[in-house]
């Protein structure tokens, strides 16, 4: 089959090799997926590109990619038979395994393999797993969010986007942060109710103008840079849901006192540690938001297989808006 790949850590142009590998066959509890799309996440570059400092290969050769979407084309022992030819999208495929979804066919187990709802595209479906989900931890990790007013910023990226229709979807109101025009424009798409530009005049203030009161959730992509604006437009014992701080060694200073005094919760969210119930909910609500057509991904752009290498640079540059894809 055809697969992109890499045997050693490095630039994606140096490392990313696209060549044939054998066949993978599905097995016990597993599925074998025929992939139509592929989706790349930050995740990914940064495993390829030792991002964490760590250059050791956990595998001799590691085809890169947790999410994507196809079809399942066969099953292993102790998976129903019934499920060949099921449409489904793909979660953490890569995860703790060599083998991820850039290949014509990936093998994974049956619970990571989701029902795709008719009338979704391989698109669309490709674009779930990481994103997705956690958007919808960020959300709903302490229930329902019907009434209250959410905060999400960086709403033009892949979680922000997902984040802001998963929130209109329960029932909040959403005020988004972005930090150019092209980006506003993707964020009011996605159904946010209020865009502040957080590089011009005064956010926090146009944030409190919409939130009456405050903001009840924060969804955050830099935690580190935005505590002192979070702070300064949360309710009184509202959340912080945070999945990233900006650079890996970033060290955020925690102001206890004032934190405290504020009653806010924190709450930091990695996809790969939520729990298999976590998991599932987050599958279940997200395809109930699909069937409901309030989600819809924003796609930046379709690589080719043999692209891959520039698909990951086009991640890496952090100059694209929306989701990439790699189409088999």
């Amino acid at each position: 089959m055809k697969a992109a790949y890499y045997e050693k850590k490095g630039p994606a142009a140096k490392v990313l090799v696209v060549g044939d590998l054998p066949e993978p066959q599905a097995g016990p509890g597993e599925v074998r997926v025929k992939v139509a799309v592929s989706g790349v996440n930050p995740t990914d570059t940064k495993l390829r590109g030792g991002w964490d400092g760590a250059l050791e290969m956990p595998f001799p050769r590691i085809v890169p990619h947790q999410d994507g979407a196809g079809a399942i084309d066969r099953v292993g022992a102790g998976v129903p038979p019934s499920r060949v030819g099921e449409r489904v999208w793909i979660f953490e495929a890569q995860r703790g395994r060599a083998f991820g979804t850039a290949a014509k066919y990936v093998c994974i187990p049956a619970d990571n393999a989701v029902p795709l709802p008719e009338g979704a595209s391989f698109e669309t479906g490709a674009c779930l797993g990481i994103a997705g989900m956690t958007a919808h931890r960020c959300l709903f990790q302490d229930g329902g969010i019907q009434g209250q007013t959410v905060l999400v910023a960086g709403g033009a990226g892949a979680v922000g986007q997902a984040a802001i229709q998963l929130a209109k979807w329960g029932g909040a109101r959403v005020v988004a942060t972005v930090s150019r025009a092209e980006q506003e424009k993707v964020a009011r798409e996605a159904g946010a109710d209020w865009v502040v530009n957080r590089k011009s005049g005064d956010p926090g203030e146009s944030i409190r103008k919409f939130a009456h009161g405050g903001v009840d959730r924060v969804v955050e992509v830099a935690f580190e840079a935005n505590l002192d604006l979070d702070r300064a437009v949360l309710k009184a014992n509202g959340v912080i849901s945070t999945y990233s701080s900006g650079p890996h060694d970033s060290a955020p200073r925690l102001p206890f006192s004032p934190v405290m005094r504020q009653g806010i919760t924190v709450h930091f969210i990695l996809v790969y540690v939520m729990s298999r119930e976590a998991h599932q909910q987050a599958a279940r609500d997200l395809n109930s938001a699909l069937e409901a057509g309030r989600y819809r991904p924003h796609v930046a752009r379709t690589f080719k297989l043999a692209e891959t290498a520039a698909a990951h640079e086009a991640q890496e540059s952090g100059a694209m808006v929306g989701k990439l894809l790699v189409r088999l």
